[in-house]
């Protein structure tokens, strides 16, 4: 009945929320119940209307608080992306206080993959040529009529495989090249943004 009363009452012009026997401090709460009906209490928000919202009122009818919707899973989604993004913009300008200091690091961090790619073809070429002379060794064998011990075929068969894992390791070097060109570039481009708008 107290909830029913407050409405009735707001909704007589003229009439005061005051009352001579009105303590200090009362407030009043205005939430929308879940049939759509704008709702006056003493008491406070039911838990299960918290989330959608309210205002706390002074006996005078004035609003001293809103309390706004819990955001919704989208808008909490677009929230916490605009965080993240802002706390890589930080991450970015901390990382790098200059576009030179950026693209000192690119061409460093390319010239070690880049060094790297040159040591893996020198072993490849190594094992080219170790490859080579067990071979020729092999045949030597053959032009004997004896048959070519198993260890050699073996030798034969261990220098294959790692030219076969030395090619595959140049052809990673390649894609993280091209994947960290393609990243720098894009960190470049925001902090070329982030610096100007300083």
């Amino acid at each position: 009945m107290r909830r029913w009363l407050l409405v009735a009452v707001l909704a007589v012009p003229g009439w005061s929320l005051a009352a001579p026997g009105d303590a200090p401090g009362v407030r009043l709460y205005r939430y929308t119940d879940s049939r759509g009906v704008t709702v006056l209490d003493t008491q406070g928000v039911p838990p299960e209307y918290v989330s959608k919202g309210y205002q706390v009122l002074n006996t005078q009818g004035r609003v001293i608080q809103t309390v706004a919707p819990a955001p919704t899973a989208a808008e909490l989604q677009v929230r916490q992306a605009a965080q993240a993004k802002a706390q890589a913009d930080s991450e970015l300008l901390d990382r790098y206080p200059s576009l030179e200091d950026l693209d000192k690091e690119k061409t460093r961090r390319l010239a070690d993959l880049d060094n790297q790619a040159s040591l893996a073809r020198n072993r490849l070429q190594l094992l080219q040529q170790q490859q080579a002379s067990l071979q020729s060794q092999a045949a030597a064998i053959e032009r004997s009529n004896q048959p070519v011990p198993a260890a050699l075929g073996g030798q034969i068969d261990s220098v294959r495989r790692q030219q076969a894992e030395i090619g595959q390791q140049l052809a990673g070097f390649e894609q993280q090249k091209i994947s960290l060109a393609a990243s720098y570039e894009q960190q470049r481009a925001r902090l070329e943004t982030l610096l100007t708008n300083q």
